[in-house]
């Protein structure tokens, strides 16, 4: 305890410039509710209507359909936050499940598309690979049920480190830690995204990389029939790449900068002040993948985007039958 004390005294105080967040944070926070919310929520119903005849990777697209939705549902929270200049009135507990969520949301989402990556890459680079149908199955819930585990365990010291605390005359729900458990923080924040995010998308780029050569090298070779397999590969690639240079990586590199940064005594506060910045202006972006998500499911899925062209048709013709009526 008298450790912890005299690591957390050297540290220099800073008042940091957080106006942006009042502005920037609640709009793209509402953005991601309004579409977020509907596209995941059919996407659970559409996927679960059909839960008998369920491949792998529509297994792996509920629970990470599932995750984006849970996250979601807790947003409205955030953009009362954020709107009300950083005021939480919701109580401690709420804080730290809101933080828990986002967090859980954002492994959780890198780990369902470790996985759903991985069983494309099966398709792709061992189609012959021996996997029973049910068996097959019944080990991808259980893989999933284990992605759960890992990231309640790997989220869960966000309970300890979230708080409420009292800044600026009022209540305020701290992200990562309260500022004098920033060297406390430190070293699990780097575990988190060592093992949350670096190891997963080390993983990805070298099954892609794996997927592309192979792609490339035989796609011509196995004639018309494997064009569309081909297409739905590349466009799977494409998007998963896009959620990662768009909600992942920028947010880690961000965060992990900010990290040290804070911890440093010797760092001057215009410094902290600039990652404060640059690091919260990309933590709303890293909830974007709750859209982008429900976007890689209905370009992965021909079946489900059949039946969805064929409703917005339906729905097409009936307007101008209405119309014309």
């Amino acid at each position: 305890m008298t450790s912890l004390n005299i690591s957390t005294s050297i540290l220099p105080s800073c008042t940091y410039k957080e106006d942006f967040k009042r502005y920037l944070l609640p709009s793209i926070y509402s953005l991601v509710f309004i579409i977020g919310l509907p596209l995941n929520f059919i996407i659970i119903l559409r996927i679960w209507s059909s839960r008998h005849t369920l491949t792998r990777s529509q297994i792996y697209m509920l629970n990470l359909a599932v995750a984006d939705f849970l996250y979601v549902c807790s947003l409205p929270l955030l953009i009362y936050n954020y709107a009300s200049w950083d005021y939480w009135p919701f109580g401690d507990f709420t804080c730290r499940m809101v933080r828990f969520q986002f967090y859980s949301n954002l492994h959780g989402s890198i780990f369902f598309l470790t996985c759903i990556s991985f069983q494309r890459y099966l398709g792709i680079c061992h189609p012959l690979t021996p996997w029973p149908k049910r068996g097959g199955r019944r080990l991808t819930w259980m893989i999933c049920a284990g992605v759960w585990v890992a990231v309640v365990v790997l989220c869960a010291p966000t309970f300890e480190f979230a708080s409420t605390g009292f800044q600026r005359n009022r209540t305020v729900c701290y992200d990562l830690s309260i500022p004098n458990r920033a060297p406390e923080y430190f070293p699990y924040g780097i575990a988190l995204t060592c093992m949350g995010f670096i190891l997963p998308f080390l993983v990805i780029m070298v099954l892609y990389c794996k997927m592309a050569r192979v792609l490339c090298q035989t796609g011509e070779a196995r004639g018309d029939s494997a064009a569309e397999k081909k297409n739905r590969a590349f466009k799977m690639i494409i998007i998963v790449m896009l959620v990662f240079a768009i909600s992942f990586l920028p947010f880690h590199v961000t965060k992990t900068l900010y990290l040290l940064v804070r911890t440093l005594p010797t760092a001057p506060c215009e410094l902290r002040n600039l990652l404060s910045v640059v690091y919260k202006s990309t933590r709303p972006f890293a909830s974007m993948n709750s859209v982008l998500d429900p976007i890689l499911f209905y370009f992965t899925q021909p079946r489900y985007r059949r039946s969805t062209k064929g409703l917005l048709l339906k729905i097409t013709s009936i307007k101008d039958k209405s119309s014309k009526v």
